[in-house]
């Protein structure tokens, strides 16, 4: 009997652990429209910035073009469209 309850303590014991040490889940990237890519135009970047909500954050961030430009994000879907309700019709 003692045999039993030590092997389901050390087993409980495992388990617990392992949920423990689990990873994280994965969360999703957030996209925003506008990037920023930074000297030497698409060809020679040192970098692209994909984290600008509008055009003018972007531009300001690159120094009006002086260090980089921006364009479009190719990857934004937009804003999720909101959950449409269907109307419930009464039975008369």
């Amino acid at each position: 009997m003692k045999t039993i309850v030590a092997a389901a303590a050390m087993a409980a014991g495992v388990i617990g652990g392992a949920v423990l040490l689990a990873p994280a889940p994965a969360q999703a990237e957030i996209e925003y429209p506008w990037c920023a890519i930074y000297g030497g135009g698409l060809e020679g970047s040192n970098g692209t910035n994909c984290g600008f909500s509008t055009h003018q954050q972007c531009w300001d961030t690159v120094a009006g073009g002086r260090i980089g430009d921006c364009f479009e994000n190719p990857r934004y879907t937009g804003a999720a469209a909101p959950a449409r309700h269907k109307k419930r019709h009464r039975r008369d």
